[in-house]
């Protein structure tokens, strides 16, 4: 390792020079209180800004150990410090200094959610951010004073100011990362309490405006209040602030397990709930108002998604009976109906071992989701292809264990499947379960129900490893997030815009990483898609999410990831236009 002052050597003798001449600096450098990896060095100021690490030993960074005893409370102090650092540089770095990316000084930090990262990694031995950095230049002529303060003055102070435990705030620190513990505390309590999610009173639901995440302001937003009936508790390990006091005590919303209705007039907060609990699948962070709405990691977000692309998939529970007799048992194709694509997303959740299914009807296919006895007595059963949700919504949770949580405002249809229904009324919940039940005795629909007789199975599937090539051109492998929704896979775009519970565009990458990771090391032509998903998780909970980069090397800027759920990889997988399938009933022929 070079001392500080080479590094600065360095910058004066290539000061005027040609961009590349930047590479000269690549390597790393003792600085007084941490040491300075330059991992990767930009070749031209518009590139992508160059990597660099920031490692303080653990003697000298001074975090109590207690802060990161567990892999919960790790994953927590590294989001918190990450956020720390965007706070620094937003603080202490000076901006633009010259063209293109010149100046600029990025972390991959968190929004509202709570994620694993690769940003900035805790572990016994130190703590280290890993940093982007735009090298200055004017033109594409090197500026070396610029560069010099940016290492020398900028750098120094956001390490200091976010990397010592002696120059952060303690409380802050401490309640941020028990206040994740105690959500991931809840989530392990839910299937022990017979639950799917949980909503804690004074939980503030409502965002900002449709194009924020960012709370509403408690002033203007009605806080959540449990109904009586609904009501449980949870004890968790740290105590949390309330306006009486402190108490280990949060109380709020139990959403059973079954079949759970949520209902109201239209604006009165029944999207917004369902919102909320499909986000619950992550922490949140303090002052977020919903980081004590907890749901089962496994609930899965559904809806109709036109124009998706569909491999084998088994949608016969579903659709059967097409014209001219197309394979629904093994369906397939490039532009899926608005039914079709989600009777898909049911299968290939199911596939997956989800244990909660969230639809809103104002994202899924009318004609999926019922048949009235009106066009029942119009259009009969061997006219019509489908097996509307109504009729399958109960023997997914009988037979499979798997809950439903339904937004359903216009049609009380579903009134004889609820297990509990909750009603929205001016953004407060009120058990209606029993009332809806009269309802339904009272007023008959006359429908009747149309599954087939045959059994309701979950067929499993086998990627094949030959339909996913992530090269493009002369790169070997080219992936990349270009969006929230979209990935680049060599030369395949995959369309997630659908794919409602990715939260942030580093998990997408991530995704797309994971899709070589599982293709090159796990598929074999025998191993079913859940199987090899697994595998991969195994493998990063084993390695660390550094090793999603194809060319990571021990030492190295592994780039900015965040942990995405199973899911969210298999729906990546489920959506390549490239992708060959086959199904073990071909297996078994």
């Amino acid at each position: 390792m070079q001392d500080q002052i080479q590094l600065q050597s360095v910058l004066t003798r290539i000061d005027g020079r040609g961009y590349k001449a930047y590479k000269d600096i690549a390597g790393s450098y003792q600085f007084r209180t941490f040491e300075l990896f330059i991992d990767h060095v930009q070749g031209d100021p518009f590139a992508a800004p160059s990597k660099i690490r920031i490692r303080v030993p653990c003697e000298k960074a001074g975090f109590p150990e207690n802060l990161f005893s567990t892999t919960v409370r790790r994953v927590a102090l590294q989001d918190f410090l990450a956020r720390q650092v965007k706070n620094a540089v937003q603080k202490y770095s000076g901006g633009s200094k010259g063209t293109g990316k010149s100046g600029m000084i990025l972390i991959d930090a968190g929004a509202q959610e709570v994620l694993e990262r690769t940003a900035l990694v805790v572990c016994q031995k130190w703590v280290e951010a890993r940093i982007y950095v735009g090298l200055p230049a004017a033109g594409r002529r090197i500026l070396g004073k610029e560069a010099q303060t940016i290492f020398f003055s900028e750098l120094p102070r956001i390490a200091d100011n976010s990397l010592f435990w002696n120059n952060i705030p303690h409380k802050k620190a401490t309640d941020f990362v028990n206040c994740i513990e105690n959500q991931e505390f809840i989530r392990r309590q839910l299937a022990e309490k017979k639950l799917v999610a949980f909503v804690a009173d004074g939980s503030i639901l409502p965002r900002q405006s449709g194009a924020t995440d960012l709370p509403m302001s408690p002033k203007n937003a009605i806080a959540f209040q449990s109904p009586n009936s609904l009501q449980t508790s949870f004890e968790v390990p740290h105590p949390v602030s309330t306006q009486t006091g402190t108490t280990n005590i949060i109380s709020g919303m139990g959403i059973p397990q079954g079949v759970t209705l949520i209902v109201g007039g239209g604006y009165h907060g029944k999207s917004t709930l369902l919102n909320a609990i499909q986000r619950g699948v992550y922490p949140h962070i303090p002052g977020d108002g919903r980081e004590y709405v907890v749901a089962l990691r496994d609930a899965v977000k559904i809806r109709a998604e036109d124009g998706r692309s569909m491999k084998g998939v088994d949608i016969s529970p579903f659709i059967g009976n097409l014209p001219y007799g197309k394979n629904t048992r093994e369906f397939s194709t490039d532009d899926a109906s608005g039914s079709t694509s989600q009777a898909g997303n049911i299968m290939e959740s199911l596939e997956m071992g989800a244990q909660c299914l969230l639809l809103d009807e104002d994202t899924s296919a009318t004609n999926f989701m019922v048949r009235d006895a009106r066009m029942q007595a119009l259009v009969h059963k061997n006219d019509e292809p489908i097996t509307p949700f109504i009729d399958r919504v109960k023997e997914i949770y009988e037979n499979f264990g798997v809950s439903t949580i339904l937004v359903m405002g216009g049609c009380g249809d579903y009134f004889e499947k609820a297990d509990t229904v909750i009603m929205m009324k001016e953004y407060l919940p009120l058990e209606k379960t029993e009332s809806a039940k009269q309802i339904a005795l009272k007023n008959p629909s006359g429908r009747t129900k149309e599954a087939p007789e045959y059994p309701f199975q979950i067929t499993p599937r086998i990627p094949m490893r030959e339909s996913f090539d992530p090269s493009r051109g002369r790169r070997e492998v080219k992936i990349d997030a270009k969006s929230l929704g979209t990935i680049l896979f060599g030369r395949d775009m995959i369309n997630l815009s659908f794919v409602e519970q990715l939260v942030d565009q580093s998990q997408t990458r991530a995704v797309g990483y994971a899709l070589f990771l599982a293709s090159h090391r796990f598929m074999d032509g025998k191993t079913t898609l859940k199987d090899i998903i697994k595998a991969v998780e195994i493998f990063l909970d084993k390695n660390g999410m550094d090793v999603l980069d194809p060319y990571h090397r021990q030492e190295r800027h592994p780039g900015s990831f965040a942990r995405p759920r199973k899911y969210e990889i298999a729906a990546a997988i489920n959506r390549m236009r490239t992708l060959g399938i086959k199904t073990q009933i071909q297996g078994k022929e």
